[in-house]
């Protein structure tokens, strides 16, 4: 697997041979001996003046400079090159360079002195160089015909132009190449349709060019006549819409290598056809098993077999062989692949996978075979986007879309709702009998025991229904249940129980509250989530994130990844929030935890919500730690161990206590945050989703929360018709009250008894 993902070089094995590299050095002409061949070669051709002087690699150091003396041999120099030598004094450099008048390049690039000084050197040179044009590879503001004509292979070595006047050999330039330039201004007159009259290609990506308006820069690349290739950062100078670019430039065939009309047929705002791909990337002392973890979701391809016994499948992520691992990415490719099972005994347990190649257009003799990496995936589902995973895409970009994102969040800030008297009553039956209640979860129905309700097999017949299914029409007209009976749902409540729409319904409300950690929908906001990430990554940033399917509980399909293209790949298993990991959650004796409250709702306008008294601790089984190894230890990142891993109980007032020891912190202070979170939770989703409301609905959630180190509450998810076997299982003690004993079997009595019968014990109204 390193060898196919080529990361099973040793990065140490490319060291030359000291003896070699010494000799090759030894062999190298001094100064004086390229200053002397240069002036040969100059009266070899008739020339009195030497005008252009490479001495690149030569070990110059400040006093070599002095001693040489450049300015008195070659008073008319016009371009200078002193590239990666040993330069460090700027007094010195600035001293010996500026008596050059005529000088109109200049490289000191790879010098000591370009570490050590500051802008003071270049604003000196410039300043006394009033002629230069170039400058260490960049183009000074005072660029013009000769450094247009040098990016445009006009002017060089053998052809230096005339010194005083224009040549208008601009004109028969057809291409040119300005990018990464340094250039601020390009308008200017040497950069006119006059002067380049033949200009064809224009490339000027990597340059601010922050002192000309798009429109500026628009009206003078579309008086170039012939100008049909462009290339430009997008977004940059001219904007951030490839469409309003080609509109705007309508001679243009191709912008970015792709053709014009395909730009507007596609709709796509931001194209660049030579985006570089990304490679592996590993440090030296690096193992080879991480080295191919990292860089597998380059290569990697996934499919998901659907059984009819298992809800929550797991994906199958697999690599191709040598060839098909080495197929490329071709917008317009020339071959499909496609995974495919051969099963010879009719049973999945006899399969064997292949990868099926084939072309779908015709190829010829030497052609490259390619495949699309993103098949059937447009700019509807976020295409150029998505190709962040395999190439490097315009950050700037991204950036741009996050910053957009973040300023929509931060214009959110609904005032919280005013707290009313309860409206709901007590439910009872005119005729004195029992409340019939349908259920379907055995601890209702074992743990149901107060003589106010009794259980019922037909839901018809129920007063109340209290199911885990969803009781949408199709279940209301086959089990007979009308709109009068109370079930224990609210409608579109998935505002709250679905990730990504709970991130959502927070969002709208309150934007970017400190307790939701910063999340996106990457079926929607894929774009904002790369430009946060790219900004992390530029300031050193911790970058580790976890991706959670929409609507599947127990973590499954659930990852922790710093891996960009990793993040982005997993798009492929499904529906997916990306959520900001808590790198630094408060720990229990070293260990991660979680807590589960239990919310009962009994109305959503006005807002009437309670929290039991009851709720309890989850804990990791493995100290916490940020080792990259541990990424992929499921019993070390998250807390859920009902259902994998071994389950440690943990009484909860034992765990408050000890926690207050080992923190020196009060809980109450903690519920107290924590209780004024969940409130919020839920009077968003009242005001953004007035629609849950409905009189006969009476619900109860699982709300999951973490506390960062500063304790301050995390909400991680709500949870519609939670798990509460341990609730019934162990005896506890009230943290909030009096510290009263409540027993685990009276768990639904209360729960009941508050939701249906307007009681309050052993819950606190929010």
């Amino acid at each position: 697997m390193a060898s196919l993902m080529c990361v099973d070089i040793d990065l140490n094995s490319d060291a030359e041979d000291g003896e070699g590299v010494s000799q090759e050095n030894n062999s190298k002409l001094n100064a004086m001996d390229v200053i002397n061949k240069e002036v040969n070669d100059a009266k070899a051709k008739g020339c009195d003046n030497v005008r252009w002087l490479e001495l690149e690699e030569l070990d110059i150091d400040d006093d070599m400079l002095l001693s040489l003396d450049l300015s008195a041999k070659f008073p008319d120099l016009l371009a200078l090159s002193l590239c990666g030598n040993k330069l460090g004094s700027a007094e010195i450099v600035v001293q010996e360079v500026t008596k050059f008048k005529n000088l109109r390049a200049l490289w000191l690039n790879n010098n000591p002195v370009l570490k050590n000084c500051d802008s003071h050197m270049e604003d000196a040179i410039l300043q006394r160089c009033s002629r230069l044009e170039i400058y260490n590879s960049h183009f000074t503001s005072n660029f013009g015909e000769w450094a247009l004509g040098f990016c445009g292979g006009v002017y060089d070595k053998d052809n230096l132009g005339c010194v005083n006047q224009g040549d208008f050999q601009l004109q028969n330039v057809t291409s040119l190449d300005l990018s990464n330039r340094c250039i601020h201004a390009l308008v200017n007159k040497a950069f006119s349709p006059v002067e380049l009259l033949s200009l064809s290609h224009l490339n000027i990506r990597g340059n601010p060019l922050e002192q000309n308006s798009v429109h500026e820069l628009l009206e003078v690349l579309m008086g170039f006549p012939c100008l049909q290739s462009l290339e430009v950062d997008i977004p940059g100078s001219l904007g951030s819409s490839a469409i309003e670019i080609v509109e705007s430039l309508p001679n243009l065939t191709l912008l970015n290598g792709v053709d014009a009309s395909k730009i507007l047929e596609t709709g796509k705002n931001v194209i660049d056809s030579i985006l570089q791909p990304r490679l592996p990337e590993w440090a030296a002392n690096e193992p080879l098993a991480d080295r191919v973890l990292n860089a597998m979701w380059l290569y990697i391809m996934t499919y998901r077999l659907a059984d009819e016994e298992k809800i929550d499948e797991t994906s199958v992520w697999y690599v191709m062989d040598e060839l098909g691992s080495a197929l490329r990415h071709s917008d317009e490719p020339n071959f499909r692949v496609a995974p495919f099972l051969f099963m010879p005994e009719g049973k999945l347990e006899s399969a064997v996978s292949y990868s099926i190649l084939w072309p779908i257009r015709d190829v010829h003799n030497g052609d490259e075979c390619t495949r699309d990496f993103l098949y059937g995936i447009g700019e509807d589902k976020q295409r150029s986007a998505r190709l962040t995973a395999y190439f490097h895409t315009p950050q700037s970009y991204f950036i741009q879309e996050y910053e957009k994102f973040y300023q929509k969040l931060q214009l959110k800030n609904i005032a919280s709702l005013p707290m009313k008297s309860s409206s709901t009553r007590r439910l009872y039956c005119s005729d004195g009998r029992p409340l019939c209640v349908y259920t379907d979860i055995p601890q209702v129905e074992e743990f149901l025991t107060r003589p106010e309700f009794v259980i019922t097999n037909e839901p018809k017949d129920a007063d109340i229904i209290w199911t885990s299914l969803q009781v949408d029409d199709e279940m209301k007209k086959a089990t007979g249940i009308t709109d009068q009976q109370y079930v224990n749902q609210f409608p579109f409540e998935a505002c709250l129980v679905m990730k990504h729409h709970l991130a959502d319904t927070v969002q709208k409300a309150y934007g970017s509250p400190k307790w939701l950690q910063p999340t996106y929908n990457l079926e929607t906001h894929l774009s904002p989530l790369i430009g946060d990430y790219s900004i992390r990554k530029r300031d050193g940033m911790n970058n580790l994130w976890i991706l959670k399917p929409w609507n599947m509980a127990r973590t499954i399909d659930t990852t922790v990844t710093d891996n960009l293209s990793a993040i982005i790949r997993l798009m492929e298993t499904g529906p997916k929030i990306c959520q900001k990991y808590i790198e630094h959650p408060a720990l229990f004796q070293g260990k991660k935890f979680d807590l589960r409250y239990i919310v009962l709702v009994r109305s959503m306008k006005p807002l009437e919500i309670f929290i039991a008294d009851t709720f309890w601790v989850r804990l990791a089984n493995n100290q916490y730690t940020l080792d990259k190894h541990s990424l992929f230890e499921y019993e070390t990142h998250f807390t859920v161990m009902n259902y994998r891993g071994r389950l440690n109980h943990k009484n909860t007032p034992d765990f408050v206590r000890e926690f207050e020891q080992e923190h020196q912190v009060k809980w109450l202070d903690i519920h107290e945050r924590v209780k004024g979170m969940i409130r919020s939770v839920y009077e968003a989703a009242a005001l953004v989703h007035p629609e849950m409301h409905s009189p006969t609905s009476r619900a109860m959630y699982g709300v999951d929360v973490m506390l960062d180190s500063s304790f301050q509450p995390k909400l991680l998810e709500v949870t519609y018709c939670p798990d509460c076997t341990r609730a019934c299982k162990y005896d506890t003690v009230s943290i909030s009250g009096e510290g009263e004993i409540i027993r685990g079997q009276d768990f639904f009595n209360y729960v009941f008894g508050c939701l249906f019968l307007d009681e309050t014990a052993h819950v606190s109204p929010l």
